[in-house]
């Protein structure tokens, strides 16, 4: 599996085509390509980087890694032409992008396992429930909920060690939403980094220690790590705890920490033929990349109806509609209402 490195720059010369949709003159390419965002999601731009890279030549690609809501902050003042996200657009960046006249387009490219790991060592946290977790990470538990065994009483009396996202994380957003119940609701005793290679470390070093990231830093490190089994709590729906692993996102049992990743595509960059063609390539090629790097292809619905709204050039978020606050929608329905609704 590729490294996964901090910063990927490489040089390409476009091959490809435009896509039809766009029509921008050789005049207005840059040479240039900007992406920031998702430590998560960056093993997977960088994957298309280089393999995009293997094609062409001479307009450079960089890649960035400053989380996703640091990623949205550039993007929304057009200092990126992409942004890497592992949650969707808020609110609050919408208002950004609109202020500063930006519209984009959303873009799912794959599906991640977020991962609870502890060190190998550890021989107790084989599994936890969405209780437990919530009652080790919400801010009630700052200075209080401080020994392993807090959580369970047959667990041994050794302090824990915690590593999470910055937060400017969007898993740091999505951990919290889903688990807390809050969105950055969280204690505040707690080592975090943007950079996922520093949590890894930790965790790895420390044999009390518990942290959570994306499912490709595990299975980077799956001989430093050991990966806890996460139980939903849903006596009579749910399926017991459950492993993070590409067949249990795909199964729908790897809940509630299966999410969507994305990239948001800024609509004037996709006028420049390097960007168009880039994004273009992205979508076809990702499912394979993306399982290469350790995360789960988008269902074949999904990834076409993906396509679909590159190339008309559907901007918003799926997420921004009154179809979104339902329980239990779909994305692939929320991305058919918008392509709908065009």
């Amino acid at each position: 599996m590729r490294a996964l490195k901090q910063i990927s720059v490489m040089a390409i010369w476009l091959c490809f085509p435009a896509l039809s949709a766009y029509s921008a003159p050789a005049s207005t390419d840059t040479g240039v390509i900007k992406i920031d965002g998702s430590s998560t999601l960056y093993p997977i731009t960088e994957a298309v980087a280089e393999e995009f890279g293997g094609v062409s030549r001479e307009v450079k690609i960089t890649v960035g890694v400053s989380g996703t809501g640091g990623g949205f902050k550039q993007f929304c003042s057009a200092e990126t032409d992409i942004s890497d996200a592992s949650r969707p657009i808020k609110a609050v960046e919408v208002e950004l992008c609109a202020k500063n006249g930006i519209s984009y387009v959303e873009l799912p490219v794959a599906f991640d396992a977020l991962t609870v790991v502890v060190n190998p060592q550890n021989d107790w946290a084989t599994s936890m429930t969405v209780a437990e977790l919530k009652k080790l990470w919400e801010p009630a538990a700052q200075g209080k909920i401080t020994h392993w065994n807090q959580i369970r009483g047959d667990w041994p009396s050794e302090r824990i060690s915690l590593f999470a996202p910055g937060v400017d994380s969007g898993t740091f957003d999505y951990f919290t939403e889903v688990i807390v119940g809050e969105q950055r609701a969280s204690r505040g005793d707690i080592t975090t980094s943007e950079d996922d290679n520093i949590l890894v470390q930790g965790v790895a070093n420390d044999k009390n220690a518990l942290g959570f990231f994306g499912f490709a830093y595990y299975i980077e490190n799956v001989e430093k790590l050991k990966a806890v089994a996460v139980d939903d709590g849903l006596d009579d729906n749910g399926k017991g705890p459950q492993l993070p692993s590409l067949s249990n996102v795909e199964d729908g049992i790897y809940q509630p920490l299966a999410r969507p990743l994305f990239i948001y595509v800024r609509q004037g960059a996709l006028d420049r033929r390097p960007v168009s063609s880039f994004v273009s390539f992205y979508l076809n090629n990702a499912a394979e990349l993306a399982k290469e790097v350790g995360y789960v292809p988008l269902p074949q619905k999904v990834a076409e109806l993906a396509r679909k709204r590159l190339e008309g050039v559907i901007t918003g978020s799926v997420y921004a509609t009154e179809l979104a606050k339902k329980p239990n929608v779909s994305l692939a329905d929320l991305m058919l209402d918008s392509l709908n609704k065009q």
